[in-house]
């Protein structure tokens, strides 16, 4: 299963945060749950489905730090501003409700990796299913995946060269059709996208001038 289809699948856009893909797929569980709709050879698919989809997602977007423990110790309060004896009674109160909360305190669960790791797993996996959709010629969905994963990481060169790429290379194939003007439009964006890619300038030029040709 694409990335893209998981995405779909749960009912999200490309690039939804952990708590939205968590939230979904809780509501088409139960929507679609065995147990509330027996003998529905559809339901029990589309369960299997979503539930896939979602696996597959936690893979590249692990969940946030459970920070839940936190919250489940006693309090300690702020010393007041009092006379010297009433902050005494504080600190004696304050040292006796972390001596006793902390046989209680639940160990603290593992960190995930680095949000730096997390994103650049999710870049490489995007990177991998752009490749895929470019060689089967699949330019519209090639460029909604690498337009999100912009939106994502907008300060990443490398990302904005493939979206730039994306759209060189759907300008061409529009070019073949004949479809002149909606070409021009993404060599456009295409130099608008990564305008400092020399490379990438020369080549989106060489499409100019065939466009020219062709009119």
């Amino acid at each position: 299963m694409e990335l893209l289809d998981c995405y779909r699948l749960l009912g999200l856009r490309s690039g939804a945060s952990f708590p939205d893909i968590k939230s979904s797929y809780r509501r088409l569980a139960q929507q679609y749950h065995p147990d509330i709709n027996p003998n529905d050879d559809r339901a029990k698919e589309k369960f299997i489905a979503v539930t896939e989809a979602y696996k597959l997602l936690l893979q590249v977007i692990p969940p946030p730090e459970d920070n839940s423990y936190k919250k489940e110790s006693p309090s300690v309060e702020t010393p007041p501003k009092q006379p010297q004896q009433a902050r005494e009674k504080w600190r004696q109160k304050a040292h006796k409700v972390s001596k006793q909360a902390s046989p209680q305190q639940p160990k603290p669960q593992p960190k995930p990796p680095h949000v730096a790791e997390i994103e650049q797993r999710l870049k490489w996996k995007t990177y991998e299913q752009l490749q895929q959709f470019l060689k089967e010629r699949r330019f519209p969905q090639a460029i909604a995946l690498a337009e999100a994963l912009v939106e994502r990481l907008p300060h990443d060169a490398e990302v904005r060269q493939w979206l730039a790429i994306s759209y060189q290379l759907w300008a061409r194939a529009l070019i073949a059709e004949k479809q002149l003007l909606k070409a021009r439009i993404f060599l456009k964006k295409a130099l608008k996208t990564d305008p400092k890619n020399k490379s990438l300038i020369n080549e989106v030029q060489r499409d100019f001038k065939k466009l020219e040709q062709v009119f």
